[in-house]
């Protein structure tokens, strides 16, 4: 096998080796980094239904107290305006989610479904915890959700959702007695949930990863032209034309001088050849002239 076909093969194995492993690290990179920007994505969104809630909590409920005596707003409830948000949001990005999901709501669009009561319970099993982030699969793919236990720490809630007896008559009137009562300080009756797909950030991390590759083979292709010219500029036609002397000297025929001017190993290799080319020349000639007429 000629040298230049060994280097080129050596090369192409180490090539391919470092092309998986760059794949392998590439890849887990920026999904992680696909993921973390999914999670940061859930978490401004949780953190806008809070604002939210606190706005309507501490800024529109004490304007419309005096009027739910007469007539039920549920632009007071904090629960209704981080919903109505978020309507009005996924009007343009219908892929992402939030719902105060509850396990007894006063507005049956609250009330948990199965995957959302196992978080729930998550909550009212682990009281210490604040946050759940997991991953399911869902008719749009597979999704991110990000959820926080809705725990009633403020008593004014439980004048709502305490008894019938408690609860304003206009509530009533417009959500009936069946649901959302018998809530207690400090209990958590649900959990805030957003969710977020994972399809956009995971295609760009693909097409990254893509780009990556390719641009790893356009290097490849490019060094490897490169050494080839080098080796068969510097190292092979050297060595060529050294195998070419050496064998018109073998036959003790008037073989050139090889030239040797680059100054790297391969001249110095062929300033000692020319040394014994001179020297088998000598020999000759010394040989033919004691060899008999």
């Amino acid at each position: 096998m000629r040298l230049l076909l060994k280097i080129n093969v050596v090369l192409l194995i180490v090539f391919l080796i470092g092309l998986a492993v760059s794949y392998q690290v590439a890849d887990r990179l920026l999904q992680e980094n696909a993921r973390s920007e999914i999670q940061g994505n859930a978490r401004i969104m949780m953190e806008s239904a809070l604002a939210v809630r606190t706005y309507t909590l501490k800024q529109i409920n004490p304007l419309l107290k005096t009027q739910i005596r007469y007539q039920f707003l549920p632009q007071a409830v904090s629960a209704y305006a981080a919903n109505e948000y978020f309507k009005l949001l996924r009007l343009k990005f219908p892929d992402y989610t939030y719902k105060e999901a509850t396990l007894n709501p006063t507005n049956l669009r609250d009330r948990a479904v199965d995957w959302e009561v196992d978080v729930v319970k998550y909550f009212v099993d682990n009281a210490d915890s604040k946050e759940l982030i997991g991953e399911r699969d869902s008719a749009l793919g597979k999704t991110l959700y990000l959820a926080r236990p809705l725990r009633i720490l403020d008593e004014k809630c439980l004048v709502c959702h305490s008894t019938l007896a408690a609860a304003p008559p206009t509530m009533l009137d417009a959500y009936g007695t069946a649901n959302g009562f018998g809530w207690q300080f400090k209990d958590v009756v649900g959990a805030q949930i957003v969710t977020v797909p994972y399809g956009l950030p995971l295609q760009r991390a693909n097409a990254a990863l893509k780009n990556i590759v390719y641009l790893l083979v356009g290097l490849f292709l490019f060094m490897f032209l490169a050494v080839n010219i080098l080796l068969t500029t510097l190292v092979v036609r050297p060595v060529l034309n050294l195998a070419r002397i050496a064998d018109q000297v073998s036959r003790g025929e008037d073989a050139p001088e090889f030239p040797a001017k680059s100054g790297d190993e391969v001249a110095a290799l062929g300033v000692s050849f020319n040394r014994l080319r001179i020297t088998v020349k000598k020999a000759l000639k010394e040989l033919e002239a004691l060899s008999p007429p």
